[in-house]
């Protein structure tokens, strides 16, 4: 899936959550950008915790919401903190 995809993706599972591209958040070219605090929950959860890092949850990956990190890394993508509230998504 290239990004132009992943983006609309991203924006029909999630409507109420904003994904642009790295170029308008920094001029970085390639990646997808993203709110890590913007309160978006699914299943009763935020899709991301950057306090959930350290592993000891089942319900984060690197503080990614276990079901997205998985479907990212099953599509060739993953995500990696830029700072505690803002989140970029990398193709591997």
């Amino acid at each position: 899936m290239n990004r132009d995809e992943l983006i609309k993706e991203l924006q029909k599972r999630y409507p109420n959550k904003t994904f642009r591209t790295t170029e308008e958040f920094n001029g970085t070219e390639g990646g997808i950008w993203t709110s890590g605090e913007d309160g978006q929950l699914h299943a009763g959860l935020p899709l991301f915790d950057y306090y959930s890092q350290d592993g000891g949850s089942e319900s984060y990956i690197f503080g990614v919401r276990t079901f997205l990190h998985n479907w990212l890394e099953d599509i060739d993508w993953y995500c990696e903190w830029y700072d505690a509230g803002t989140v970029m998504i990398w193709k591997m």
